[in-house]
């Protein structure tokens, strides 16, 4: 079968369609892939690109093969479907019936004992009073890093041995509302440090938020997030870390921490700004450290 210009007919369209430039590289690839497996496997039950039923006997075979053959990961053999399924809607036939792989569920990246260590100590030498705060209030409290920026002036009450936050989370009508006690003496202290260098910047007349922008406004999302991931990675734990540093590990040692101290589930959830129980669930999980544990308790001979 010369799928060459089946291929080639793809690239156009998806070169139409708004996409960034990365999304469509993996798209073709592994379209390109798929194309590929049906040009060297036989059918006789109709052509797979005109054939809806033929279509999904291809793709579901070609499941099979990815599986026990190829031996892709499942998210791998999910990513690729996902573009055999955008490959067949832009020909007009719709997406194949074929299922999806069940994902292993992992609990959350979160930092090790030994690493807290070295993101705090890190954190002691950032040099910013702003900076400090944003990397400490995920770790400390939970926050999202947009709940993070969406703190305002009026939001932080503060007084010798201790002090709340009022958090704006997720979800319609501004979200819900929820009060976080300060507990922890060092982030009192950057909160502190940081609302006397406050006055000092652009737009601290005239701004109501908390973390400001040198030109003024409050502090964006994307700006946060890359303080925080640069504070990690210079300290080594993107290296470490699978899928990357950022806010969202701090907020993971959080929960994780919370969990596995046995604080009650609902009280967890609470802090984290949750609605119910279920995405909690995941911080039960064992990760890698938990199994080579479990496993180093086997009795040996030696």
């Amino acid at each position: 079968m010369e799928l060459t210009a089946e291929l080639a007919r793809y690239q156009r369209a998806l070169a139409r369609a708004p996409l960034a430039g990365a999304t469509r590289t993996k798209y073709v690839a592994r379209v390109r892939g798929f194309l590929a497996w049906l040009a060297a496997t036989e059918s006789d039950v109709g052509d797979p690109l005109t054939d809806p039923a033929a279509r999904d006997g291809a793709v579901r075979d070609w499941r099979v093969w990815a599986k026990t053959v190829a031996r892709q990961a499942p998210a791998t053999i999910n990513n690729t479907l996902a573009a055999i399924d955008d490959f067949y809607a832009r020909r007009g036939l719709g997406a194949a019936a074929a299922r999806r792989e069940a994902l292993p569920r992992r609990a959350p990246k979160a930092l090790s004992p030994r690493e807290v260590v070295r993101y705090l100590r890190a954190v002691e030498h950032c040099g910013s009073g702003r900076d400090t705060v944003i990397a400490l209030l995920p770790f400390y409290t939970g926050l999202r890093i947009g709940e993070v920026v969406g703190l305002d002036l009026a939001d932080v009450a503060l007084s010798a041995r201790k002090g709340t936050l009022r958090v704006r989370g997720k979800g319609r009508d501004g979200g819900k509302l929820r009060e976080l006690p300060l507990t922890r003496p060092e982030l009192r202290s950057a909160l502190t440090a940081w609302l006397a260098e406050r006055p000092h910047w652009p737009g601290a007349d005239t701004s109501p938020a908390l973390l400001l922008n040198r030109r003024g406004g409050r502090l964006s999302d994307r700006s946060a997030r890359a303080i925080t991931t640069e504070l990690g990675e210079h300290t080594g734990l993107g290296d470490d870390t699978d899928g990357g540093f950022g806010p969202h590990v701090l907020r993971h040692t959080f929960a994780t921490q919370l969990i596995r101290a046995g604080v009650d589930p609902v009280l967890v959830a609470d802090l984290l700004g949750h609605a119910g129980l279920d995405t909690l669930r995941v911080y039960t999980q064992p990760d890698d450290a938990d199994r080579e544990h479990a496993l180093a308790l086997l009795t040996t001979d030696a």
